[in-house]
């Protein structure tokens, strides 16, 4: 590992958690017996069942295959503190990733090529840090949990649809918080908010032909634009029903909230406290080491 880079030792998922996303996980958390119910039912067989598809029609990434990206992986996992997932590749015109993540033996990340067509290293190193940061929090056994309730109550009589659409926009508000801890773990991993700004800007407008044109630092005035929209209860009422059906946050929302946490007390002491058990851990060594 680089070493301009800080390793986080330690790190616990809660340090970094975004607080909309730590109150609401802590309110999916309070539902009783669902979360070994889920685990006990679905684990093991989701498991297989996307493994067979990922192993049948993805390509895996590993020391032989793939090596540059499986190194990025790795990395970003000695940072975070974490054991490394599976990671494929998949053939896809549609830029996406993501993760699947129950605590169990085959968690994976999947990335789809025109994502990698259309990044930087750095930026391809984020967004896996990104997924990692969705298997730190363990988001993937609550987001299973409240689909589960979603089609419960759909499945009841009369008042259940009613019961199903407050519980998905809760399940909806819940996916946006996470979304935002998931971007602190990017930006822990890369260490450098502007590579994160800037995949946010990419996943925005970007194609591989304009991405050597686009501007971060315009990036963030266009959403502090968006953000003088709230100045009145009209503008805000329009922001809300804009998002409410929407799994991530606006990338221009998520580009502000980074730039504000990397200049954050919170971040800085974050580092601060790492830096200092990294420090001493490799003075007792014996020196610095190479991750």
């Amino acid at each position: 590992m680089s070493l301009s880079k800080t390793r986080l030792i330690g790190l616990k998922a809660d340090q970094f958690r975004h607080p909309l996303d730590l109150e609401a996980t802590t309110s999916l958390k309070q539902l009783p017996g669902m979360d070994l119910l889920v685990r006990s039912l679905l684990g093991p067989t989701a498991e297989q069942f996307f493994y067979l598809n990922n192993i049948g029609s993805s390509i895996l990434v590993g020391e032989k295959q793939l090596p540059q990206l499986h190194e990025l992986l790795l990395e970003a996992c000695q940072i975070l503190d974490l054991e490394p997932p599976q990671l494929y590749v998949k053939a896809s015109p549609v830029p996406n990733a993501y993760t699947f993540a129950m605590r169990g033996k085959q968690p994976f990340i999947v990335v789809h090529t025109s994502l990698i067509d259309l990044l930087t290293p750095a930026e391809v190193q984020a967004v896996l840090a990104h997924e990692l940061g969705h298997l730190k929090c363990d988001h993937g056994v609550y987001l299973t949990m409240a689909n589960l309730l979603v089609l419960a109550a759909g499945l009841l009589p009369t008042w259940g649809t009613a019961i199903a659409q407050g519980l998905q926009a809760k399940l909806l508000e819940w996916l946006r918080c996470a979304e935002f801890t998931c971007d602190r773990a990017a930006l822990l991993a890369i260490q450098d908010p502007q590579v994160v700004v800037s995949l946010l800007m990419k996943l925005t407008g970007g194609s591989p032909s304009l991405a050597n044109q686009l501007n971060p630092e315009a990036f963030l005035a266009q959403a502090r634009t968006y953000d003088q929209i709230s100045s009145t209860q009209f503008g805000e009422m329009l922001k809300s029903s804009q998002v409410e059906q929407l799994t991530h946050p606006l990338p221009v929302l998520r580009a502000r909230e980074i730039d504000r946490w990397a200049s954050s007390k919170d971040y800085q002491d974050l580092f601060l406290k790492q830096s200092m058990c990294y420090s001493d851990k490799v003075a007792s060594q014996g020196g610095w080491r190479n991750w």
